[in-house]
């Protein structure tokens, strides 16, 4: 009974205490990490450049306040359970030595897992990517979801869910940092006049970047920039805009409709390949002896 009011009254404290911190760290970290980031803002803009500035500074908060938390939280739950072990009449010394012993052997085999979280630091401190970024990291392409010291969690197109040690990264890639491009190549016919073709889609453009449903996800109207390449069947043109982080792919396929859509009204051809077939008969007669028989295909 004694032990039990002395060292229960202790452990009881100690998991009161380990509580507290978990406590302290998910309702003052996020509020901390928020006011640290504000005095390294930008001064504030014009719209929407602020706006993207701020929602940037936002996720860049929520990432770094979670990977904070879940660390103390460890942190905090571990320490307690040590001293706890010593509360209740275990050796903590040779419990303490014989870990560093197993840790020496492990660290040797360990050193990826070292590897990842020096790179999953430089990732949050740098401000790489954070959860919500669609970005393109080893080799896979998807939406952050989960990033801690350790391990990045991608969700792709399908759905499909990638864990990924941050030691693998050497190359991130972000989709959607500030802003993104419309990066359009349009074919059009070598019989077609260019200045029409060109005026034709910059019209589109503007008319896209004036639509109510677009205007906030457009911060420039898709253009045409250039003659981009002389094609086997037509000629391209590169047409670029700018947009909303994330906008881009939403833009972009409105923009190829409308595009369609307007060159079939002003007859402008989009070139597509064509196939000559010459059908010969039984005797093996060539094309001037087949009268008729040869014919285009598209």
């Amino acid at each position: 009974m004694d032990w039990l009011l002395q060292h229960g009254t202790r452990i009881g404290v100690l998991i009161l205490l380990a509580a507290l911190a978990s406590w302290a760290a998910r309702h003052m970290i996020p509020r901390a990490v928020k006011l640290a980031l504000a005095h390294q803002r930008v001064e504030d803009g014009e719209e929407p450049e602020a706006q993207i500035a701020l929602e940037e500074q936002v996720q860049r908060a929520r990432t770094l306040a979670a990977v904070l938390v879940r660390t103390i939280d460890v942190t905090a739950v571990g320490l307690a359970l040590i001293v706890a072990l010593g509360e209740a009449g275990f050796q903590l010394g040779p419990l303490i030595a014989g870990a560093g012993v197993v840790g020496l052997a492990i660290g040797f085999g360990a050193q990826s897992l070292v590897r990842d979280v020096l790179a999953g630091m430089f990732i949050l401190f740098e401000n790489q990517f954070a959860e919500g970024d669609v970005v393109n990291i080893a080799g896979i392409g998807g939406t952050v979801k989960k990033i801690n010291l350790r391990r990045t969690v991608l969700r792709d197109i399908d759905g499909i869910v990638h864990t990924i040690p941050n030691g693998q990264i050497q190359v991130a890639s972000n989709l959607t940092r500030s802003f993104a491009r419309v990066n359009l190549n349009v074919s059009v016919g070598y019989g077609e006049d260019l200045d029409r073709v060109r005026a034709v889609i910059d019209a589109v453009g503007a008319e896209l970047a004036a639509d109510p449903a677009f205007a906030e996800k457009i911060l420039e109207p898709p253009a045409v920039l250039r003659v981009n390449k002389l094609g086997d069947s037509g000629i391209e043109l590169k047409v670029l805009g700018t947009t909303r982080p994330m906008m881009q792919w939403e833009v972009t396929g409105e923009l190829r409709q409308r595009i369609k859509q307007r060159f079939d009204r002003e007859g402008i051809e989009i070139p597509f390949p064509h196939r000559v077939l010459i059908v010969r008969d039984e005797r093996g007669a060539g094309p001037e002896d087949a009268r008729g028989a040869v014919r285009s295909e598209g």
